[in-house]
Protein backbone atom coordinates (compact mmCIF):
# COMPACT_ATOMS: atom_id res chain seq x y z
CA UNK A 1 0.00 0.00 0.00
CA UNK A 2 1.18 3.58 -0.37
CA UNK A 3 -0.35 6.82 -0.41
CA UNK A 4 -2.42 8.46 -3.13
CA UNK A 5 -4.24 11.44 -3.60
CA UNK A 6 -7.29 9.58 -4.20
CA UNK A 7 -7.41 8.59 -0.21
CA UNK A 8 -9.72 10.24 2.00
CA UNK A 9 -6.83 11.22 4.90
CA UNK A 10 -8.09 12.98 8.03
CA UNK A 11 -6.21 15.00 9.65
CA UNK A 12 -6.63 15.19 13.50
CA UNK A 13 -5.31 18.08 15.04
CA UNK A 14 -5.63 19.93 11.80
CA UNK A 15 -5.07 23.66 13.29
CA UNK A 16 -1.89 22.83 15.28
CA UNK A 17 1.55 23.01 14.67
CA UNK A 18 2.00 19.44 13.31
CA UNK A 19 -1.49 19.66 12.00
CA UNK A 20 -1.26 22.25 9.97
CA UNK A 21 2.40 20.88 8.35
CA UNK A 22 0.65 17.95 7.48
CA UNK A 23 -1.76 19.50 6.10
CA UNK A 24 0.50 21.77 3.87
CA UNK A 25 2.49 18.30 3.37
CA UNK A 26 -0.04 16.76 1.56
CA UNK A 27 -1.43 19.14 -0.12
CA UNK A 28 1.98 19.64 -1.90
CA UNK A 29 1.67 15.83 -2.41
CA UNK A 30 -1.40 16.45 -4.48
CA UNK A 31 -3.83 14.99 -1.95
CA UNK A 32 -6.81 17.23 -1.99
CA UNK A 33 -9.32 14.94 -0.33
CA UNK A 34 -8.47 16.24 3.39
CA UNK A 35 -10.86 16.20 5.86
CA UNK A 36 -10.13 17.77 9.45
CA UNK A 37 -12.78 19.45 12.25
CA UNK A 38 -12.22 21.78 14.51
CA UNK A 39 -12.83 20.20 18.35
CA UNK A 40 -16.01 22.71 18.32
CA UNK A 41 -17.23 20.37 15.28
CA UNK A 42 -16.16 17.13 17.37
CA UNK A 43 -14.69 16.88 20.40
CA UNK A 44 -12.37 13.66 20.29
CA UNK A 45 -12.45 13.08 23.85
CA UNK A 46 -16.34 12.35 23.57
CA UNK A 47 -16.22 8.16 21.98
CA UNK A 48 -19.61 8.53 20.43
CA UNK A 49 -18.91 11.57 18.77
CA UNK A 50 -15.56 10.60 17.51
CA UNK A 51 -17.43 7.29 16.27
CA UNK A 52 -19.91 9.33 14.75
CA UNK A 53 -17.53 11.69 12.92
CA UNK A 54 -15.41 9.08 11.60
CA UNK A 55 -18.05 7.16 10.17
CA UNK A 56 -19.80 10.21 8.29
CA UNK A 57 -16.57 11.13 7.01
CA UNK A 58 -14.86 7.64 6.00
CA UNK A 59 -11.00 8.57 5.78
CA UNK A 60 -9.12 6.07 4.82
CA UNK A 61 -6.08 6.97 6.13
CA UNK A 62 -6.07 8.90 9.98
CA UNK A 63 -3.29 10.88 10.90
CA UNK A 64 -3.26 11.37 14.58
CA UNK A 65 -1.86 14.69 15.51
CA UNK A 66 -4.82 15.88 18.13
CA UNK A 67 -3.20 16.41 21.51
CA UNK A 68 -3.51 18.24 24.45
CA UNK A 69 0.05 19.82 24.71
CA UNK A 70 2.43 22.17 26.67
CA UNK A 71 5.77 22.84 28.16
CA UNK A 72 7.44 21.95 31.41
CA UNK A 73 5.04 23.95 33.29
CA UNK A 74 1.68 22.90 32.27
CA UNK A 75 2.40 19.44 31.82
CA UNK A 76 4.08 19.86 35.81
CA UNK A 77 0.93 21.99 36.90
CA UNK A 78 -1.95 19.99 34.67
CA UNK A 79 -0.66 16.66 34.58
CA UNK A 80 -4.40 15.06 35.34
CA UNK A 81 -5.80 17.02 32.93
CA UNK A 82 -2.81 15.64 30.18
CA UNK A 83 -3.45 12.66 31.18
CA UNK A 84 -6.89 12.13 30.75
CA UNK A 85 -7.08 14.05 27.41
CA UNK A 86 -4.70 12.29 25.69
CA UNK A 87 -5.89 9.17 26.70
CA UNK A 88 -9.15 9.58 25.50
CA UNK A 89 -8.13 11.31 21.76
CA UNK A 90 -5.78 8.25 21.26
CA UNK A 91 -7.64 5.18 22.31
CA UNK A 92 -11.83 6.93 20.91
CA UNK A 93 -9.51 7.82 16.99
CA UNK A 94 -7.85 4.64 17.21
CA UNK A 95 -10.95 2.66 18.08
CA UNK A 96 -13.20 4.38 15.48
CA UNK A 97 -10.70 4.29 12.91
CA UNK A 98 -10.48 0.27 13.75
CA UNK A 99 -14.43 0.00 13.45
CA UNK A 100 -15.03 2.09 10.28
CA UNK A 101 -12.20 0.21 8.39
CA UNK A 102 -9.83 2.72 7.97
CA UNK A 103 -7.02 1.47 5.86
CA UNK A 104 -3.89 2.91 7.86
CA UNK A 105 -3.58 5.38 11.51
CA UNK A 106 -0.46 6.99 11.77
CA UNK A 107 -0.16 7.94 15.70
CA UNK A 108 2.01 10.27 16.48
CA UNK A 109 3.52 10.24 19.95
CA UNK A 110 6.29 12.61 21.86
CA UNK A 111 10.47 11.80 22.54
CA UNK A 112 9.06 12.24 26.12
CA UNK A 113 7.72 8.55 26.11
CA UNK A 114 11.16 7.34 27.14
CA UNK A 115 13.35 6.47 29.82
CA UNK A 116 14.63 9.73 31.36
CA UNK A 117 17.72 8.51 31.72
CA UNK A 118 17.80 6.30 28.49
CA UNK A 119 21.69 5.64 26.89
CA UNK A 120 21.80 7.89 24.12
CA UNK A 121 20.99 8.46 21.31
CA UNK A 122 18.11 7.18 22.12
CA UNK A 123 16.47 4.09 20.40
CA UNK A 124 13.11 2.84 19.47
CA UNK A 125 14.23 -0.37 21.65
CA UNK A 126 14.44 1.82 24.83
CA UNK A 127 10.65 2.24 25.10
CA UNK A 128 9.48 1.27 29.10
CA UNK A 129 12.93 0.22 29.92
CA UNK A 130 13.37 2.61 32.65
CA UNK A 131 11.55 6.01 35.02
CA UNK A 132 9.98 8.49 33.23
CA UNK A 133 10.58 12.69 33.40
CA UNK A 134 8.55 13.62 36.06
CA UNK A 135 7.48 16.88 35.03
CA UNK A 136 5.61 15.11 31.67
CA UNK A 137 5.15 11.83 33.13
CA UNK A 138 1.22 12.27 32.72
CA UNK A 139 1.83 13.24 28.51
CA UNK A 140 4.09 10.33 28.20
CA UNK A 141 2.11 7.86 29.51
CA UNK A 142 -1.07 8.60 27.58
CA UNK A 143 1.56 8.77 24.40
CA UNK A 144 3.07 5.14 25.30
CA UNK A 145 -0.92 4.00 25.41
CA UNK A 146 -1.71 5.31 21.99
CA UNK A 147 1.42 3.52 20.42
CA UNK A 148 0.76 0.18 22.14
CA UNK A 149 -3.09 0.15 21.08
CA UNK A 150 -1.68 0.90 17.67
CA UNK A 151 1.16 -1.53 17.77
CA UNK A 152 -1.61 -3.94 19.19
CA UNK A 153 -4.45 -4.00 17.02
CA UNK A 154 -2.03 -4.14 14.29
CA UNK A 155 -1.04 -7.67 15.83
CA UNK A 156 -4.58 -8.76 17.07
CA UNK A 157 -6.68 -7.72 14.24
CA UNK A 158 -3.67 -6.81 11.03
CA UNK A 159 -4.73 -3.83 10.40
CA UNK A 160 -2.02 -1.27 9.29
CA UNK A 161 -1.91 0.85 12.41
CA UNK A 162 2.09 2.56 13.47
CA UNK A 163 3.47 5.51 15.15
CA UNK A 164 6.24 7.91 14.82
CA UNK A 165 7.87 9.28 18.06
CA UNK A 166 9.16 12.99 16.96
CA UNK A 167 11.89 15.08 18.65
CA UNK A 168 11.32 18.61 20.34
CA UNK A 169 9.35 20.54 17.14
CA UNK A 170 8.92 23.77 16.28
CA UNK A 171 8.05 25.70 13.61
CA UNK A 172 5.27 28.14 11.63
CA UNK A 173 2.39 27.95 14.10
CA UNK A 174 4.04 27.38 17.18
CA UNK A 175 2.15 28.27 20.45
CA UNK A 176 3.66 31.13 22.06
CA UNK A 177 1.96 31.49 25.57
CA UNK A 178 4.17 33.07 27.56
CA UNK A 179 3.96 30.81 30.44
CA UNK A 180 2.29 27.28 28.46
CA UNK A 181 4.79 26.94 25.60
CA UNK A 182 7.41 24.60 24.62
CA UNK A 183 11.40 26.02 25.08
CA UNK A 184 11.76 27.38 21.28
CA UNK A 185 8.70 29.02 21.37
CA UNK A 186 8.78 30.63 24.81
CA UNK A 187 12.32 31.52 23.70
CA UNK A 188 11.62 33.43 20.35
CA UNK A 189 8.93 35.69 22.77
CA UNK A 190 10.73 36.55 25.51
CA UNK A 191 13.66 37.37 23.06
CA UNK A 192 11.26 39.25 21.32
CA UNK A 193 9.86 41.19 23.83
CA UNK A 194 12.74 41.89 25.51
CA UNK A 195 14.29 43.76 22.07
CA UNK A 196 11.07 46.01 22.07
CA UNK A 197 11.62 46.75 25.60
CA UNK A 198 15.05 47.51 24.99
CA UNK A 199 15.96 44.95 28.36
CA UNK A 200 19.38 44.54 29.48
CA UNK A 201 19.04 40.92 30.06
CA UNK A 202 16.78 37.90 29.51
CA UNK A 203 16.22 35.28 32.24
CA UNK A 204 16.07 31.27 31.07
CA UNK A 205 15.12 28.48 33.29
CA UNK A 206 17.58 26.12 34.61
CA UNK A 207 21.02 26.04 34.34
CA UNK A 208 21.51 25.93 30.26
CA UNK A 209 23.67 22.91 30.52
CA UNK A 210 20.33 20.54 29.21
CA UNK A 211 21.01 19.03 25.84
CA UNK A 212 17.52 18.29 23.36
CA UNK A 213 17.23 17.62 19.49
CA UNK A 214 14.38 19.98 17.50
CA UNK A 215 12.90 19.50 14.26
CA UNK A 216 11.26 21.90 11.77
CA UNK A 217 7.44 20.49 11.96
CA UNK A 218 7.64 20.51 8.36
CA UNK A 219 10.63 18.49 7.91
CA UNK A 220 8.51 15.88 10.39
CA UNK A 221 5.26 16.24 8.13
CA UNK A 222 7.76 15.37 5.11
CA UNK A 223 8.91 12.63 7.58
CA UNK A 224 5.33 11.18 8.11
CA UNK A 225 4.71 11.39 4.84
CA UNK A 226 7.14 9.26 3.70
CA UNK A 227 6.19 6.28 6.25
CA UNK A 228 3.16 6.85 4.47
CA UNK A 229 4.76 5.81 1.41
CA UNK A 230 6.03 2.34 3.13
CA UNK A 231 4.07 -0.72 2.60
CA UNK A 232 4.65 -2.04 5.71
CA UNK A 233 6.46 0.43 8.04
CA UNK A 234 7.85 -0.22 11.55
CA UNK A 235 5.43 0.00 14.53
CA UNK A 236 7.62 2.63 16.09
CA UNK A 237 9.87 4.90 14.54
CA UNK A 238 11.85 7.73 15.26
CA UNK A 239 12.29 11.01 13.40
CA UNK A 240 14.54 13.51 14.76
CA UNK A 241 17.01 16.26 13.07
CA UNK A 242 19.89 13.84 14.28
CA UNK A 243 21.78 15.95 16.17
CA UNK A 244 21.21 18.27 20.06
CA UNK A 245 22.61 21.92 21.47
CA UNK A 246 22.34 23.00 24.83
CA UNK A 247 19.59 24.94 26.05
CA UNK A 248 22.33 27.65 26.66
CA UNK A 249 23.53 27.52 22.99
CA UNK A 250 19.94 27.44 21.99
CA UNK A 251 18.72 30.89 23.60
CA UNK A 252 21.86 31.84 22.20
CA UNK A 253 20.92 31.38 18.96
CA UNK A 254 17.36 32.36 19.30
CA UNK A 255 18.77 35.92 20.56
CA UNK A 256 20.80 36.35 17.57
CA UNK A 257 18.10 35.20 15.22
CA UNK A 258 15.35 38.10 17.11
CA UNK A 259 18.16 40.86 17.38
CA UNK A 260 18.55 40.71 21.20
CA UNK A 261 22.19 41.85 22.27
CA UNK A 262 21.52 41.61 26.00
CA UNK A 263 23.11 39.52 28.83
CA UNK A 264 21.74 36.14 28.97
CA UNK A 265 20.61 34.70 32.84
CA UNK A 266 20.60 31.56 34.24
CA UNK A 267 17.62 30.97 36.46
CA UNK A 268 18.67 27.95 38.47
CA UNK A 269 16.11 27.63 40.76
CA UNK A 270 13.41 26.52 37.87
CA UNK A 271 13.98 22.56 37.12
CA UNK A 272 16.11 21.75 34.08
CA UNK A 273 13.93 18.57 33.08
CA UNK A 274 15.97 15.80 31.53
CA UNK A 275 19.82 16.04 31.20
CA UNK A 276 19.70 14.94 27.54
CA UNK A 277 17.40 13.62 24.79
CA UNK A 278 18.83 12.75 21.57
CA UNK A 279 17.08 10.29 19.61
CA UNK A 280 18.62 7.51 17.19
CA UNK A 281 16.76 7.67 13.99
CA UNK A 282 18.64 5.45 11.85
CA UNK A 283 15.94 3.52 11.61
CA UNK A 284 13.65 5.89 9.25
CA UNK A 285 17.02 7.31 7.28
CA UNK A 286 17.27 3.64 6.28
CA UNK A 287 14.11 3.80 4.97
CA UNK A 288 15.60 6.72 3.04
CA UNK A 289 14.34 9.99 4.97
CA UNK A 290 16.16 13.02 6.12
CA UNK A 291 15.43 16.13 7.26
CA UNK A 292 16.14 19.35 5.24
CA UNK A 293 16.16 22.43 6.97
CA UNK A 294 19.25 23.46 9.46
CA UNK A 295 17.95 24.93 12.98
CA UNK A 296 19.10 28.60 11.99
CA UNK A 297 17.18 28.66 8.69
CA UNK A 298 14.28 27.06 11.07
CA UNK A 299 14.43 29.61 13.63
CA UNK A 300 14.03 32.36 11.33
CA UNK A 301 10.94 31.14 9.78
CA UNK A 302 9.57 30.49 13.23
CA UNK A 303 10.45 34.42 14.30
CA UNK A 304 8.77 35.41 10.86
CA UNK A 305 5.71 33.71 11.46
CA UNK A 306 5.57 35.03 15.29
CA UNK A 307 6.07 38.36 14.18
CA UNK A 308 3.25 37.93 11.44
CA UNK A 309 0.99 36.23 14.00
CA UNK A 310 1.60 39.15 16.43
CA UNK A 311 1.19 41.81 14.22
CA UNK A 312 -1.33 40.70 11.89
CA UNK A 313 0.55 41.53 8.80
Amino acid sequence: MTLDSSQRIYVAGHRGMVGRALVRKLEEAGCHRIVTATSGEVDLRDQAATRAFVERHQPEVVLIAAARVGGIHANDTYPADFLYDNLLIASNLIEAAHRHGSERVLFLGSSCIYPKFAEQPITEESLLTGPLEPTNEAYAIAKVAGLKLCETYRRQHGCLFHSAMPCNLYGIGDNYHPENSHVIPALIRRFHEAKVAGASSVTIWGTGTPRREFLFADDLADGCLHLLGLDDPPDLVNIGAGEDISIRQLAELVADVVGFSGEIENDTSKPDGTPRKLMDSSRIRELGWRPGTRLEEGLSLAYRDFIERETGR
